[in-house]
């Protein structure tokens, strides 16, 4: 029997049927704080092959979701800019599509290309029982680098949603007439308060369920389940991640009305006007929406590394053929 592999990257020792007979009785296996599983065989960490590949799946799985859900993440967005009795506008559900999907699929990209690698790494360096760490770190640190493509994206795409304009060309060119270069980062605070722990909490909770299941049913996943897991982590982390979504909103459509200066203000107004129950509008809508959104992304990603794996295994075989 050779050497086993942890699923979160790291070897674990091989030993004799003799040895483990012995060691069962006199070993006490450590209590883990977090999911943990051993299976498979360990390869060589390649970071430019999981850079790659990294990229290709997130930017399929992002532009899938968007254009999907496109049309519940619209009537979220107005439901939350919404100021008192303000009326909802039902037409032009998918207004600001294209130029959207514009910028999700280099973000996408460059989140999940960011977070497969550092998540392998971190893994190699933090114990085994703390692997939920290096899930959390490793989504802090790809929403962040995808955070410089995501605020732009997200401003135009919000602006269009709410009728201020009706292109995204005439949305970026405005914006940097009116309000300048930082007008295309407005609420950029708000939404790294909003997304770092988004995609920290989103992607730690879907790879330990994912992890725990494994254990359970003592296999690989299928596409359903990935789906499901996926629904799950992306519904509870969408759900208590509402208030900071909302301010973020507010910031980002104000444009030159400046109602709020800055994300302290604009809580402040926000409670001393509308109320508590302010923050948690369209909380419906965003929970389906990432709710289905994580079903569908990760589902998505999941199939997509499976098919570049197979495609890199099967040209791997065929070069091992030839040089035979």
């Amino acid at each position: 029997m050779g050497p086993t592999l942890a699923l979160d990257g790291r070897r674990s020792p091989t030993t004799s049927p003799a040895c483990t007979s012995k060691l069962h009785d006199s070993v006490v296996v450590p209590q883990k704080l977090f999911a943990s599983v051993t299976m498979g065989e360990e390869k060589p960490f390649d970071f430019l092959r999981t850079l790659f590949e990294g990229v290709i799946a997130g930017g399929t799985a992002g532009v899938v979701v968007e254009t999907v859900l496109y049309p519940i993440d619209t009537i979220k967005t107005r439901l939350q800019a919404a100021r008192g009795g303000s009326k909802i506008e039902w037409k032009g559900l998918y207004s600001g599509l294209a130029g959207n999907i514009a910028g999700v699929l280099p973000a996408s990209a460059v989140f999940v290309g960011i977070y497969e690698p550092t998540k392998q790494k971190l893994l190699e360096i933090f114990p085994e029982k703390f692997s939920a760490v290096a899930h959390l770190t490793a989504g802090a640190i790809g929403g962040a680098a995808a955070s410089l493509i995501r605020v732009p994206t997200e401003v135009v795409k919000q602006r269009m949603q709410t009728g201020q304009f009706s292109s995204a060309p005439d949305a970026v060119r405005l914006i940097l007439a009116k309000e300048g270069f930082k007008g295309l980062y407005a609420g950029y605070s708000s939404f790294l308060l909003r997304d770092l722990p988004f995609d920290a909490i989103q992607f730690c909770l879907y790879e330990q369920l994912r992890i725990g299941y494994k254990i359970a049913a003592k296999r690989e996943l299928n596409d359903p389940e990935n789906a499901v897991i996926g629904a799950v982590a992306g519904a509870i982390t969408g759900a208590i991640t509402t208030p900071l979504d909302v301010m973020k909103t507010r910031l980002m459509v104000q444009g030159q009305a400046n109602q709020y200066n800055g994300l302290l203000s604009c809580a402040q107004t926000i409670l001393r006007e509308e109320g508590p129950a302010a923050f948690l509008k369209g909380v419906g809508p965003r929970v389906l929406w990432i709710g289905i959104g994580g079903s569908i992304f990760f589902g998505v990603l999941e199939r997509t590394k499976l098919l570049l794996s197979q495609r890199r295994s099967k040209r791997s075989i065929s070069e091992s053929s030839k040089e035979e």
